[in-house]
């Protein structure tokens, strides 16, 4: 008995180890798997990216095109403004109250917010002033647990935070001899965000200062509290808590993206008031910092126009809003005397005999002026676009020009190096036109344009500086007008933020142009990480990465990007199904025939 098993057992370990010889894979074909593994892992990455990156299109897109119509509306209605809103002689009416509100004279008194009462009933923090860090640590503990601040310390606030802005200058210097600094971008309303920066990186301190690039409100549901604390650590540390003005700290902006209707929600009682100050102190914040005379910090970008010494001694609180382009009516053109001159042209031509020539000639001009004076969007972009392709030194833009196309210049032959040299405007006169030379522009036009380029800019991989057709607004600069300007004011470093970006940071510019953003989650729900930068005595920039969303924590790349993707989507959806009309339209000029078949919902096959 003990004799067969043993054999038993020998003859099972032999046949064990045949197998296991069998299984074992030889080097080839190990290899042959591990590079079929690769390229599919590759492909299925690469559609991943696909996929992602157009999603992030689509976001961008429709972000922009929306700032595009704000800009192109609120131009129109402020050259409505500056040439038509005084000829009723009636005061203002309810779109230039919105534009240009009028200062309520109750706010020009220094405690106004004293007359306003706090009842007992009210259990949110309670502000002495000057604020003390238990008054900041309340607030904190307030917007955590849901609370709100009483309008009468909101006003208290923001009247001490414009007391203090006034003594500021445009361009704050500050030093890294002494500790870090940190740089934060957009925040937009997320206080979650804000909380989590100060959670991760400490409150602000003489052990932190901080520099916050603007937007700090609009889109997100919390721009009042985000706000609030921000003005409340500048007054409690001025020293070490600085805060430039965003393209969003404007009134105009605030009108659509929900920061006017956030306060009238929470403030109905003093919410115009309130709104009244903010845009006082938004126009007072600075529009740029410098970092050891090395590090330049500003919301948008830079232009080829920009002087940081021009820049330096503007009035900045007299640009309400970047959107509203200073006022020049016609009589600033000097018309007057131009159509006195047309006038003495048109009655000599008169005393001569007419004939059929100069009927034909009178009536081909005046079409020619109809024609020129069409108010069409096609017609408006492309001479926009043809005025600057012809200019060798790009200016700040905004979508829809504040002046008709009737007044824009036009192209004069003036030499055959430059045959499209403007130098007049086409100026209606009664029945005819009027050539009118163009003005050079005054003083606070040069110191608005300088602001809009700050505020709107974005840079680009092209060389050159361009017009920002895309946002309706600012300048895309390039390389070269990036180390131009690092180059004439000593600097090695432009740090921007205005555009949101997937891991929070992106350098371009071969390193010299860093874009932050701490916004995460900006357009859905992992859609994107927040992040901020480190600057210490090395003037190396640190990355810190972040993402307050817990769920999408647990979730892998591909549901993150399934649920982007479906959030895009819908968005491209709605867009299409409020301008499906035009889209018909549209489909129906390219296919007159009717050869493409169509579903029964109206859409195109």
């Amino acid at each position: 008995m003990g004799c067969g098993t043993s054999v038993a057992t020998e003859t099972q370990g032999k046949r064990v180890e045949t197998d296991e010889a069998a299984k074992t894979p030889t080097p080839a074909l190990t290899m042959k798997a591990a590079i079929l593994i690769q390229g599919w892992y590759r492909r299925y990455m690469a559609r991943l990216e696909m996929r992602r990156r157009y999603t992030w299109n689509i976001f961008q897109s429709i972000e922009y095109a929306g700032e595009q119509d704000q800009l192109q509306l609120s131009s129109f209605f402020s050259f409505m403004l500056d040439n038509f809103t005084q000829l009723n002689g009636n005061g203002p009416d309810l779109i230039s109250q919105l534009l240009d509100p009028v200062v309520d004279p109750w706010l020009d008194r220094e405690t106004c917010y004293d007359m306003i009462p706090v009842p007992e009933s009210y259990t949110g923090p309670r502000l002495s002033f000057p604020l003390s860090v238990s008054d900041t640590n309340a607030l904190l503990n307030a917007f955590k647990e849901q609370q709100s601040l009483h309008a009468r310390y909101v006003l208290q606030l923001l009247y001490e935070t414009k007391k203090l802005l006034k003594q500021m200058p445009n361009i704050i210097h500050l030093s890294t001899s002494y500790t870090e600094i940190t740089i934060c971008g957009d925040l937009h309303g997320r206080l979650d965000d804000l909380l989590l920066i100060f959670y991760k990186n400490g409150l602000p301190s003489a052990e932190t200062p901080y520099v916050f690039n603007g937007d700090f409100v609009d889109r997100g549901k919390k721009s009042i509290e985000v706000v609030i604390l921000l003005f409340a650590y500048l007054l409690l540390y001025p020293d070490y808590m600085h805060l430039n003005r965003g393209n969003h700290e404007d009134h105009i902006m605030n009108l659509r993206y929900g920061f006017t209707k956030e306060v009238m929600q929470k403030y109905k009682t003093h919410g115009r008031e309130i709104l009244q100050l903010f845009q006082d102190v938004f126009s007072l914040l600075p529009v740029a910092t410098v970092i050891d005379g090395k590090i330049l910090i500003v919301h948008g970008g830079i232009s080829d126009q920009t002087d940081l010494d021009f820049l330096s001694s503007i009035e900045r609180q007299k640009v309400k809003s970047a959107l509203r382009f200073p006022r020049r009516s016609l009589e600033q053109l000097d018309i007057g005397q131009s159509c006195r001159q047309a006038k003495r042209m048109r009655s000599t031509d008169s005393s001569r005999p007419s004939s059929s020539h100069s009927r034909n000639k009178n009536q081909r001009s005046h079409n020619q002026r109809k024609r020129h004076c069409g108010l069409s969007r096609q017609d408006s972009a492309a001479s926009s676009s043809s005025t600057s392709s012809s200019s060798s030194s790009s200016s700040s833009s905004l979508c829809s020009p504040r002046t008709p196309s009737c007044l824009s210049p036009r192209p004069c032959p003036s030499s055959p190096r430059m045959p499209y040299a403007i130098n007049v405007l086409q100026v209606p006169f009664l029945d005819s036109l009027s050539s009118v030379p163009p003005p050079s522009p005054p003083q606070h036009e040069r110191e608005w344009k300088q602001i809009v380029d700050i505020l709107w800019s974005d840079p680009k991989t092209q060389e050159g500086c361009s017009p920002n057709t895309f946002r309706g607004g600012g300048c895309y600069f390039g390389p070269d007008v990036t180390q131009r300007l690092l180059h004439q004011h000593g600097l090695q470093l432009l740090i921007r933020s205005h555009e949101c970006k997937q891991e929070g940071y992106e350098l371009c510019h071969g390193g010299q142009v860093i874009t932050i953003f701490s916004a995460s989650n900006y357009y859905e729900e992992g859609s994107n990480r927040g992040a901020y930068i480190k600057v210490g005595r090395e003037l190396v920039p640190r990355f810190y990465q972040y993402q307050v969303s817990r769920t999408t924590r647990k979730l892998t790349l591909t549901q993150r990007v399934r649920a982007a993707e479906g959030s895009a989507l819908r968005a491209l959806k709605e867009k299409l199904f409020a301008h499906r009309s035009e889209l018909m339209a549209g489909f129906q000029q390219y296919d007159q025939n009717n050869t493409v078949c169509q579903s029964v919902n109206g859409l195109w096959c």
